[in-house]
C-alpha cells in the first residue's frame, strides 16, 4: 500500500510515519511537507535512507504537484495544517490557506480520481464543554480561527462525501503530547524552560481543563482507522484522562525535580475555551482500539526524551516561548 502523509515533518505526523515504518514493512510512505511553521527535518532524520520512505518538500495548496502525487498513491492522510490557536488569533489568514484551501485542493483531485482520503481533525471543532463528552453527532461551536477553519474543513470533506461520493474519513483527536512536539504547546514549553530554570507562563488561573494522549496512542488509532475506518465516517480518538493545566504543569516540575516557583500567572488567551472532551466509545466499539499508555508513564518518557534530545531543540526561535503570543 502507497500512503501520502502530507505534513508529515510536524508533531504528529513524524510520529506516524515512524509508528507505521517500525510496525508496517509493506507500507511505502511519501512524505510531503511545506517546511512552515512547526516542521522539522530532524524529526525523521533517523529514516531518511528507508527504502520504504520518500520526502518530498512542497505545499497542498500546488495543484500540478497534488495531482501528480495523489494518482501515485493509495490513500492520502493528511496532517498538514496550521494549528496552533494563539497564532491563529494574531493572524488567522494562513490557517484560512492551509486548514480550508489546502482541504479543498485535496477535495477537488480526490473527487476526480476516486481515491481514499483520512483527514485529521481535532476536538476544538466543539467548542467548550461544561461536564458532557462530544460524540461524533455533536455540534461544532468553535472558539478560535483555528477551531473554526478546522470545523469548515470537515463541513467541506462531508459535502464532498455526499455529493461526489468521496472516499473520506474523519479523525478528531484531544491533545496529544510526547517527542517531537513543537515547544510552543504547552508540555514541550514547559519542560524546556524549566530545563532553563526559567520562568513558565500559565494562562489565566491555570484551571482549564484538556484531555491528553500519548502520541504513540493517537497514531495507533489512525492505523486503525486506515485499516477498518468506513467511508463517511468520522472517529474520535481520546484516553480519556483530564487534567487541568496547572496540574500538568505541577508534575512536569516533580519528575524534573524543580520547584514551582518556576510557574508564572500570565494574561489569559483571548476566548480560551475552558474544557474540551470526547467520547471515544464508538472507535472503541466498531474498530477495536484502546488507549494503552497512561499519563504517568506518557509524560515520564516526554520528559526523558527531551532531556535525552536537547540538541533537536537547538534551532527552534525564540518567539516559540514567548508568554502571549498572540499579541505578535
Amino acid at each position: 500500500m502507497k500512503l501520502l502523509v502530507t505534513g508529515g515533518l510536524g508533531f504528529i505526523g513524524s510520529n506516524f510515519i515512524l509508528y507505521n515504518l517500525k510496525n508496517n514493512p509493506n507500507l511505502e510512505i511519501t512524505n510531503l511537507d511545506a517546511e512552515l511553521h512547526g516542521s522539522n527535518k530532524v524529526n525523521l532524520e533517523d529514516i531518511k535512507n528507508n527504502n520504504n520512505y520518500k520526502f518530498i518538500k512542497g505545499n497542498i495548496k500546488d495543484k500540478i504537484l497534488m495531482e501528480k502525487l495523489i494518482s501515485k498513491h493509495d490513500i492520502i492522510i493528511n496532517f498538514a495544517a496550521e494549528s496552533f490557536v494563539d497564532r491563529s488569533i494574531a493572524e488567522a489568514k494562513p490557517f484560512l490557506d492551509s486548514n480550508v484551501e489546502g482541504v479543498f485542493r485535496i477535495l477537488e483531485i480526490i473527487k476526480r480520481t476516486k481515491k481514499k482520503l483520512i483527514h485529521i481533525s481535532t476536538d476544538e471543532v466543539f467548542g467548550s464543554l461544561k461536564k458532557e463528552s462530544a460524540t461524533e453527532e455533536f455540534r461544532f461551536n468553535p472558539s478560535s480561527p483555528y477551531s473554526a477553519t478546522k470545523a469548515s474543513s470537515e463541513l467541506l470533506i462531508n459535502a464532498y462525501h455526499l455529493t461526489y461520493d468521496c472516499n473520506c474519513i474523519i479523525t478528531r483527536c484531544t491533545n496529544n503530547y510526547g517527542p517531537r512536539q513543537f515547544p510552543e504547546k504547552l508540555i514541550p514549553k514547559v519542560i524546556l524552560l524549566a530545563h532553563k530554570n526559567k520562568k513558565i507562563p500559565i494562562y489565566g488561573n491555570g484551571q482549564n481543563i484538556r484531555d491528553w494522549i500519548f502520541v504513540e496512542d493517537h497514531c495507533t488509532a489512525i492505523s486503525k482507522v486506515l485499516e477498518k475506518g468506513k467511508s463517511g465516517e468520522s472517529y474520535n480518538i481520546s484516553s480519556n484522562y483530564e487534567l487541568n493545566n496547572i496540574t500538568i504543569v505541577e508534575k512536569i516540575l516533580e519528575i524534573m525535580g524543580k520547584n514551582t516557583d518556576l510557574m508564572e500567572f500570565v494574561e489569559d488567551r483571548p476566548g480560551h475555551d475552558f474544557r474540551y472532551s470526547l467520547n471515544s466509545s464508538k472507535i472503541t466499539k466498531e474498530i477495536d482500539w484502546k488507549n494503552k499508555t497512561s499519563f504517568e508513564n506518557g509524560i515520564k518518557k516526554t520528559v526523558n526524551w527531551y532531556q535525552e534530545n536537547l540538541e533537536w531543540c537547538k534551532n527552534i526561535p525564540d518567539s516559540a516561548f514567548q508568554k502571549t503570543p498572540w499579541k505578535n
